[in-house]
């Protein structure tokens, strides 16, 4: 699906470059789901949102889908993340002004889906995650586990065929964490869907085929 060569991400500071990312070499196929673990400060959500194109980087080569990334002009890039990358943020992202129902729906405004088949998404989206009842809320009505799982839920309606999620499970209870997780056991498995997850947990961790561990911006195992 992607190949990252010598991705190297810096910072400038009058002592000179602060490295966030230090030559990331990392290559991921379709329908692998890879866990990626390292302490606070490692550069686990930088690379992530490299990967996600939400972010650049200043030297290396990122080939996604044979689409070279640090080649392509920023609509190109856009256009790229929007038909193939979900991205579930640590920090939720929501929109304050929407309800739940338009939150999960807004992705779908941005792909020309027709209002019925946007509805019909919606109530399938409202479902899987048990928050047919929150519909109409906003996000400030709603607590942290809650929102965190209509950011999942709107990361999902486009049928994504790469996941990128920054600690998914983070601000959920331990039932919820489990739910979320063979969510995506069940994307990975029967849907063909590339998950790439950070998180500090062990055990989510153990639910990816693989684990890469990076350490001051560097890939270590």
């Amino acid at each position: 699906m992607f190949t990252t060569h010598h991705i190297t991400k810096w910072v400038s500071s009058p002592a000179g470059r602060i490295f966030l990312l230090r030559d990331i070499n990392l290559s991921v196929a379709r329908g692998e789901f890879v866990s990626i673990m390292g302490p606070s400060g490692s550069g686990k959500s930088t690379l992530l949102n490299v990967l996600g194109m939400l972010d650049t980087f200043d030297e290396g080569e990122y080939i996604f889908m044979e689409q070279p990334v640090q080649a392509l002009k920023e609509r190109q890039r856009s256009e790229l993340h929007k038909h193939n990358i979900g991205f579930i943020f640590q920090a939720y992202h929501l929109i304050d002004e929407l309800t739940v129902a338009e939150n999960i729906e807004a992705p779908l405004l941005y792909h020309g889906i027709r209002q019925s088949e946007r509805r019909a998404a919606v109530a399938d989206m409202l479902d899987r995650f048990n928050i047919v009842g929150k519909k109409d809320l906003f996000p400030a009505q709603l607590s942290g586990g809650q929102q965190q799982l209509v950011g999942i839920a709107r990361a999902l309606i486009t049928k994504p065929k790469l996941l990128l999620a920054d600690e998914p499970t983070g601000n959920l209870n331990s039932k919820q964490g489990e739910e979320i997780m063979q969510v995506f056991t069940t994307l990975n498995k029967e849907e063909g869907v590339t998950i790439i997850q950070v998180t500090h947990s062990e055990k989510n961790a153990a639910y990816g085929n693989r684990i890469v561990h990076l350490l001051d911006g560097m890939i270590v195992s």
